[in-house]
């Protein structure tokens, strides 16, 4: 893998509460960001990432790029917390590329990778200036739509991927939502794949315009689209992944299955001697007859000893 410096941007708008990404779309970013931190990092440990978030009021520096992972999942902690507002993709865009212009290591190729999952409020030929911008900058831009998939959103971010595409850099992934984690779905996309000879024909529709859609399914040669003898650390955090993902949804099919037991009500008690007559058949309590004779059988011994 080439040596990069990557400003990851999340979307932590309104929209990313929602939850038809598991557990929900901000936390799919995150896990998502988490994989694509190892992956470029294990490519090339002299590679940076950095981290953003465009949603709220405005774009934020989360972490400037790094090589430590502590620092991105301190960023995405402080991130959680301010969900909320819309999504700002061309000030994030130009704010991205404005910490990659200044990065330390000039030898290290720009590039950004931007999660979407709300409406995109920009106009198309206002992207299609910033995309001409970028690539007069040699700056790549990759894009991660999911949530808000609109023919209006995939029309712009198609015209941005045309004018800004040079080479084999910059794609756009369109992941649908599945029962698959994003993070598995990636894998399999040429955003993760280009440096390993995937290219732009390795997905879908991907062979004119860079684009690619996923979210169905990993390579059949591998549970996680991904050898793990060419990459056992990004491998492993995946199984992790799925393995957490696993257990969260058995505990939550556990409790719903506690509550639905608790909801249809106790058990029948059948009390002893239920069965039996509560009258007798001279219209007496049940019972009171028999504790008469019990009552005379003395009495009956009495006169038998005074005979």
């Amino acid at each position: 893998m080439g040596l990069e410096a990557v400003m990851i941007v999340v979307d932590n708008s309104e929209f990313s509460r929602n939850g038809d990404y598991p557990p929900t779309r901000f936390d799919a970013q995150a896990d998502a960001v988490n994989v694509l931190f190892q992956h470029i990092i294990n490519g090339n440990p002299e590679s940076a990432v950095g981290l953003m978030s465009m949603g709220g009021k405005g774009p934020e520096m989360l972490v400037t790029p790094t090589t430590e992972q502590g620092k991105i999942l301190e960023g995405l902690h402080r991130t959680k917390k301010n969900i909320g507002g819309s999504c700002h993709l061309a000030t994030g865009i130009q704010v991205a590329g404005l910490a990659l212009k200044h990065r330390q290591n000039k030898s290290q190729r720009p590039r950004i990778i931007l999660f979407i999952c709300s409406p995109i409020e920009e106009s198309e030929q206002e992207l299609i200036k910033l995309a001409k911008k970028m690539k007069k900058n040699n700056t790549s831009v990759d894009f991660v739509l999911l949530g808000e998939i609109t023919s209006s959103n995939e029309r712009k971010l198609e015209q941005f991927n045309i004018e800004v595409r040079t080479g084999d850099g910059s794609h756009m992934v369109t992941a649908a939502p599945s029962r698959q984690l994003l993070s598995e779905a990636l894998v399999g996309s040429p955003i993760m794949r280009r440096d390993r000879g995937g290219g732009a024909s390795s997905g879908a529709g991907a062979g004119a315009s860079g684009s690619a859609d996923v979210g169905g399914s990993s390579t059949e040669d591998f549970p996680f689209g991904i050898d793990p003898t060419v990459d056992p650390e990004l491998a492993l955090a995946l199984r992790m992944s799925m393995e957490e993902e696993k257990a969260r949804q058995e505990k939550i099919a556990r409790e719903e299955a506690e509550k639905a037991k608790a909801a249809s009500g106790l058990e029948t008690v059948e009390e002893e001697g239920e069965s039996a007559a509560l009258l007798d058949k001279d219209g007496q309590p049940s019972g009171s007859k028999k504790d008469e004779d019990k009552g005379d059988k003395p009495d009956d011994a009495d006169k038998m000893d005074t005979s």
